[in-house]
């Protein structure tokens, strides 16, 4: 017997379908004769039954906390005046224009998630390694620490986060921009830590633009329909490494000259 098919909703449905199921519940609760706390308390239960269709942790964290916090903001509301409100929209506009919202939150690359990279995956002494989507330069200065002899080039919308990702990752050449008008033609490893939804757009920018022998690593998220050359733990995550031309799935691994640790011994 065929399982049944998990339902699953394009991020950020599922957190809004929690909220306002949890908004809808409350109010009927409270219509029921509930206490507004009691009431309250249920309803910032219900968005746990969404988690089945969540694809991330953060995104998990996002979805619970996510009415709690508007219902913290609702009590606020009346102790503060109302152009208060307006400081952290413009602080997120700031930080994220417009045109980078479709693209990952920032959410840092831990310090030693390539400590064991460079082993697994060796490149020359002076190949050309881009950040796409730099942030404050977490994972350019992980891959420092991978390879140090590196050029490393990162590339961010934002402008403060690309003015701090300077100041933290000296040596590095940082530019602010738009990582998929980019051109990735000539570098010999690009890095990215994007959503679930960007990788079918980085697999058609990484196919048109990289040249063979040329990497493209992926933190949390595999390329849809390719076989990673590559999978090791980095970070509490998985890296996926994929080299140019990449492989379809459905074709078998071949060695392709990648180097590998021996095992056993």
């Amino acid at each position: 017997m065929r399982p049944a098919a998990r339902l699953t909703l394009a991020w950020p449905l599922p957190a809004v379908a929690a909220w306002t199921s949890a908004w809808a519940l409350q109010i009927l609760l409270g219509h029921a004769g509930l206490g507004p706390r009691t009431a309250a308390l249920l309803a910032c239960l219900l968005p746990l039954v969404f988690l089945p269709g969540t694809d991330s942790r953060m995104r998990q964290v996002c979805l619970l906390l996510g009415y709690p916090v508007m219902l913290l903001g609702g009590l606020l509301a009346g102790l503060l005046p109302a152009w208060v409100w307006l400081l952290p929209l413009g602080l997120l506009l700031l930080l994220y224009p417009r045109a980078a919202w479709r693209d990952a939150p920032l959410y840092p690359t831990p310090a030693a998630a390539f400590d064991e990279l460079a082993r697994q995956l060796p490149l020359p002494p002076d190949a050309r390694i881009l950040d796409a989507g730099c942030g404050l330069g977490d994972g350019l200065r992980a891959l420092k620490r991978a390879y140090p002899l590196a050029r490393l080039e990162g590339i961010e919308a934002s402008r403060p986060l690309s003015w701090i990702a300077r100041l933290r990752c000296r040596g590095a050449r940082i530019e602010r921009g738009d990582l998929w008008a980019a051109d990735w033609r000539g570098i010999d490893l690009v890095y990215l830590f994007q959503r679930p939804e960007s990788m079918p757009e980085a697999l058609a920018k990484a196919q048109a633009e990289l040249a063979p022998g040329a990497w493209l690593l992926s933190l949390a998220f595999p390329l849809p329909g390719q076989r990673a050359d590559l999978r090791m733990p980095a970070g509490g995550h998985t890296l996926y490494a994929y080299r140019a031309p990449f492989r379809p799935a459905s074709v078998r691994p071949q060695t392709r000259g990648l180097q590998r640790p021996p095992e056993g011994g």
